[in-house]
């Protein structure tokens, strides 16, 4: 698990296949690292296999790759890093998973005094999940939904947000991991196994 409170950003150097998926090489100065933990990659829950100075690699999957934004980021991209939630962990931001549940759009940005409101076109069949002053997770981020509205949320980035994590280079048309709230999700979940039920009843 997660908070969706990025640690330290990364870059990535190097996207190797390996068998059936990729092997991503990353920059970052998080470390040290160990063997087998898990890391939150833009979002995405990725395991280190390997450490070198200043470097960790992660395998990913082709489903990873077509499911989020990892097999198509440029080599050099600007990478948003997490180490996993430890317990007894302050949780500052909301519980993240690391699954990411769709890729979302970028439609507009507009500075707002120092801080950026940006507006997310989100895959459709996430929609009921989304909902104002509820959580998601935009490529790792731990972030309230200002607005829905056809399709769309908005979200307001305030300064420091901007300064650590790699959303300051958001314009539109970027693609961005999403992660809808876990207690949504359950909620929504929950509610259709009751109708379910009662309509057989």
């Amino acid at each position: 698990m997660f908070t969706g409170l990025v640690e330290a950003t990364g870059a990535l150097r190097a996207r190797d296949e390996r068998g059936s998926g990729y092997e991503l090489s990353i920059a970052t100065t998080l470390g040290p690292l160990e063997i087998g933990e898990s890391i939150a990659v833009n979002g995405a829950c990725l395991t280190v296999t390997r450490t070198k100075p200043g470097l960790f690699m992660a395998d990913i999957s082709r489903e990873t790759c077509e499911r989020t934004t990892l097999g198509r980021a440029p080599l050099g991209a600007t990478l948003n890093l997490e180490r996993s939630l430890h317990f007894g962990d302050r949780l500052g931001g909301h519980l993240v998973s690391g699954h990411v549940d769709g890729v979302a759009r970028v439609t507009a940005c507009i500075l707002v005094g120092t801080s950026l409101d940006v507006t997310i076109a989100f895959p459709p069949e996430l929609s009921e999940y989304i909902a104002p002053k509820g959580s998601v997770v935009l490529d790792g981020v731990s972030l309230t939904v200002n607005r829905v509205s056809g399709g769309e949320l908005s979200v307001m980035l305030i300064p420091h947000t901007l300064a650590v994590t790699n959303l300051k280079a958001l314009e539109p048309e970027t693609l961005l991991n999403l992660e809808v709230d876990l207690l949504a999700r359950y909620v929504v979940n929950s509610l259709r196994v009751q109708r379910s039920e009662q309509g057989h009843a």
